[in-house]
């Protein structure tokens, strides 16, 4: 038998992808061309394309081509093609039309026009017409216009080779089984795979990298699960040749689940994980794959000196409020590889590259894919040093500093004797050292005592006026960072750096990162949490100690509101002056459970010390009403 040609069909910019695949598979002839690639060969390659292609949407046999300028011209040239040799009369068929000609601008009406021509020959040479099945047709027929040429093709895969069988049919999920598998042939899980590396997605959905990543570390066919194919109808199917691939899959199948690693899968939301199971389930892939639920902050490997590849589809969407913060959602993503995943490779889907330069990490490549019809990145990255970004700047040693420094110096030293005497006698230990004495450094210092007798520095850079030389205040902040530790006898480590920008809205309280480290401070007795790494502020507003201290003052039998409360310092202080009852508002939960646990530090909590989320304004609004 000669050889046929054939069209493999790919979502967009993953032709060249699903040609390399196809030649893996050792098909011959391949070719990348838009929306797909093309290949030939004898009806076993098409097979074993449908079978194993875990890109293409769809496998198609080429049947003709042939100039189409209008309907009629459509119809005519598909009536003379011999579909008795292809579907039975009593058979069923469906029409799939892509594209235009100048004369078929719709292409219900163009498809409408095949199956004319269709039902008219077989009419015509038999008596009898085959009916149309829109669902599970015996063929399914593929028409193409382009140019005024009509393309003519036969659907072998039936419906699209993304639908593997494994979940259920109207579920949503954020990606299609193929554009799954393409993220992890991009990122090299095969080869990782095999080196018996480990997968992780630590925010996993309804499990779909995971299983992706499982058939292909254990080497099973992707279309091994489906019952419905369009080439089993076919009057030209190779019943026995079929059957022998079949035979060749599972017993691949077989063989590479004896050898497949650790993949596992996390999600905080317990009907995720639900799915993510059921799923597993129906791949027969149950205990091979680990899905657990667990927030994304524990997310961590397996075991100490485990490698591999963590892969993740987070959220790009328009966030939802403050704490659906897609930034920090990033950074934390961020923060945990440089911590936990260092020697790992990471790949990143993301509809919204911008959110991906939260994480603090440079990729090493991208690829533009596709999900549905939103454009997206695929982000990969090597988890090393080398690839880590941080907009702290690196401290200038003595011999590079300018005659600035020595000044700069000067002024802390000064500035630390003058206030020994006030901070023994009120017995502070967190205070503002210094705050913009010179112009040229114009930043603000904070110093922190922990408990743990850590002492803290706290940097705030102003930023610059448009009129400043941006190289030059780049310099002297260089020249800043190298002078205060040394000036303060602290480590680097204990060096904290922020720029304070004008902030808009609820901005200043947005999270930079999600490290999660919170340090305890005594302020007149009292005990706080502060954070120096995930918000623009730490918590405490140092500037505010005598305000809190009359609250306390004045707080003894009232009730205490406390609105737009942030982290509840002032609650603290009403409760500790023997406040009948406080009540604590904000908007934000993450700032509420950071007042809940200034409260039971200082032991305070229970019904008299309430806690309420909610907009301020709108809940004034509700309690004056009631």
């Amino acid at each position: 038998m000669s050889p046929s040609a054939y069209f493999a069909t790919a979502p967009k910019h993953l032709e060249s992808l699903l040609a390399e695949e196809l030649r893996d598979l050792g098909l011959t002839g391949v070719g990348e061309t838009r929306g797909g690639a093309r290949f030939s060969g004898p009806i076993e390659d098409a097979y074993r394309a449908c079978l194993w292609s875990r890109v293409a949407n769809r496998v198609l046999l080429s049947l003709a081509r042939f100039p189409a300028a209008d309907a009629d011209a459509l119809y005519a040239g598909v009536r003379e093609l011999p579909w008795e040799d292809h579907l039975a009369a009593a058979g069923t068929f469906a029409v799939r039309l892509d594209g235009a000609s100048p004369g078929v601008a719709h292409s219900r009406f163009g498809a409408l026009r095949v199956k004319d021509a269709v039902v008219d020959r077989f009419r015509e040479r038999s008596g009898g017409r085959p009916d149309v099945d829109t669902e599970h047709p015996d063929v399914r027929i593929h028409a193409h216009l382009h140019g005024g040429q009509a393309s003519i093709a036969l659907d072998l895969s039936g419906s699209s080779l993304h639908l593997r069988g494994y979940r259920r049919l109207g579920s949503a999920a954020p990606l299609k089984e193929n554009v799954a598998a393409a993220i992890l042939l991009r990122a090299g899980w095969p080869g990782l795979a095999a080196g018996g590396a480990a997968l992780l997605d630590p925010l996993c959905g309804s499990g779909t990298l995971c299983i992706e990543g499982a058939l292909i570390a254990a080497d099973i066919a992707p279309g091994l699960l489906r019952t419905y194919w369009g080439l089993a109808g076919w009057l030209g199917h190779d019943a026995a040749c079929w059957s022998r691939l079949l035979e060749e899959a599972r017993q691949r199948r077989a063989a590479g689940l004896r050898r497949l690693g650790s993949i596992r899968g996390y999600d905080r939301d317990p009907s995720a994980i639900r799915s993510a199971l059921d799923n597993l389930s129906r791949a027969g892939l149950t205990g091979r794959v680990r899905f657990e639920r667990r927030e994304l902050r524990d997310c961590a490997p397996a075991a100490t000196g485990e490698t591999g590849l963590l892969v993740v589809n987070p959220p790009y969407g328009e966030r939802l409020g403050r704490d659906d913060d897609l930034a920090g959602l990033y950074a934390l993503l961020g923060d945990i590889l440089r911590e936990r995943f260092r020697g790992w490779r990471a790949a990143l889907f993301t509809g919204n590259p911008e959110l991906g330069k939260n994480m603090g990490l440079r990729a090493s490549r991208h690829h533009a894919l596709y999900n549905g019809p939103i454009e997206c990145r695929l982000l990969h990255f090597e988890v090393k040093e080398d690839a880590f970004v941080t907009n702290r700047p690196r401290p200038l040693p003595p011999d590079r500093r300018g005659p600035g420094a020595p000044m700069l110096a000067n002024r802390l030293r000064k500035n630390q004797g003058a206030l020994q005497k006030w901070l023994r006698r009120e017995g502070v230990t967190c205070y503002r050292l210094y705050d913009a004495d010179l112009p040229e450094y114009a930043l603000a210092l904070d110093v922190y005592q922990t408990e743990a007798g850590e002492r803290i520095a706290n940097v705030q850079e102003y930023q610059a006026p448009a009129s400043v030389d941006p190289r030059a205040a780049r310099r002297r902040l260089r020249e800043a960072l190298g002078v205060i530790p040394e000036v303060l006898g602290i480590p680097e480590a204990r060096l904290y750096f922020r720029v304070r920008r004008r902030q808009r809205g609820g901005a200043q309280y947005e999270r930079l990162g999600s490290r999660g480290n919170f340090h305890r401070v005594a302020e007149n007795g009292l005990r706080f949490l502060v954070n120096f790494e995930d918000y623009l502020d730490t918590g405490l507003f140092l500037d505010h100690r005598d305000t809190r201290r009359l609250i306390g003052a004045l707080a003894s039998g009232r009730r205490f509101l406390n609105l737009f409360g942030y982290t509840g310092a002032a609650s603290v202080y009403a409760a500790a002056g023997g406040a009948a009852a406080t009540t604590t508002v904000d908007l934000s939960r993450t700032y509420l459970d950071w007042a809940q646990r200034n409260l039971a530090l200082n032991g305070f909590g229970g019904a008299s010390h309430r806690l309420v989320q909610a907009d301020c304004l709108s809940w004034l609004r509700a309690a004056a009403q009631q």
